[in-house]
């Protein structure tokens, strides 16, 4: 459900529009078509419970740290116990020192950097094409039958399989990484929008129509905000495998970034610093996730 609080002209007025009057106008719709199942429900106010202590954030936080505590406890209990050695799983204190010795060689910050920036411009291209593209196949069976088999055929294609493409077509700059990184993040946005788009409830479709919404109007006022979760959904699962495409996008002859710390540190037989890698990977990538479930709830609050 949205805020439909902007003027629109219908004939030669100007009428102001509002949530209410459009779930009044639902509602009459809705009583003409009983057939039709009710709206769903989504997001945090129709989902768990929000009582009791899990609703305080440091109580969430606490119990998000367990297991995390836990890892690095076994870890350490393992480089006192001897069961994997020193070659294979290297003490919490060398994964510590090489993250020391990165930093004053001023590499580690410089790896860090250029990969966030790729994963961030991979992912806002790809996602805003998800959206725009899951939006016309969501909301046309013209569309829907001429693009979404294709794409459905590319989404199976794995993440190396457009490696040697991107760099016949492309070569070996940033455009080749990015357009990886891209790949990654279009497919669960277009189908998450796609999918929740085509199941927008028609009794608040045809109720915004009644008000002379449509097209693109009927899109951004109605249709998009009464999918918010699911979009969100989208994103999030968007940018976690735009972190997963990452890794294959610096593969391609790539001299900077955790992809490449990665790959060398293998070469070069690094274990702590191959460990370094992916903790960073996994703090970074849900940093940027918490970032965005942040915005999930502000649009939420907004619109839903």
């Amino acid at each position: 459900m949205t805020h439909l609080g902007n003027p629109y002209v219908t004939g030669n007025s100007v009428t102001g529009v509002s949530k209410t009057s459009l779930e009044a106008s639902s509602s009459a719709v809705a009583t003409a078509d009983a057939t039709q199942p009710p709206p769903e429900r989504g997001g945090p106010a129709h989902g768990w419970s929000q009582t009791g202590p899990l609703r305080r954030g440091w109580v969430r936080l606490l119990l998000g740290l367990i297991l995390p505590g836990l890892i690095i406890t076994i870890w350490q209990l393992n480089s006192v116990t001897g069961l994997f050695s020193a070659v294979q799983v290297p003490p919490p204190a060398a994964v510590f020192s090489a993250a020391v010795e990165l930093i004053q060689r001023g590499e580690l910050w410089t790896h860090i950097g250029i990969s966030t920036q790729r994963v961030l411009l991979g992912f806002t291209f790809g996602a805003a094409l998800g959206l725009v593209i899951g939006s016309l196949v969501g909301l046309s069976r013209i569309a829907d039958a001429l693009l979404a088999p294709t794409i459905g055929a590319l989404r199976a294609v794995p993440s190396l399989a457009w490696v040697p493409l991107l760099i016949l077509w492309m070569k070996i700059g940033e455009d080749s990484k990015i357009t990886l990184i891209l790949i990654g993040a279009f497919f669960p946005v277009f189908t998450t929008v796609y999918l929740a788009l085509r199941h927008v409830d028609r009794n608040l479709v045809e109720a915004g129509r009644a008000f002379g919404l449509k097209g693109f109007k009927l899109l951004t006022t109605v249709q998009l905000p009464a999918v918010i979760p699911s979009v969100f959904s989208g994103l999030r699962l968007g940018l976690a495998q735009a972190w997963l495409f990452l890794v294959a996008a610096e593969l391609i002859a790539s001299s900077l970034g955790l992809g490449y710390l990665l790959s060398d540190s293998q070469n070069n037989g690094r274990v702590d610093r191959i460990f370094l890698a992916i903790i960073l990977l996994a703090i970074i990538g849900k940093t940027t996730d918490a970032l965005l479930g942040i915005a999930e709830k502000w649009a939420v609050r907004r619109w839903a």
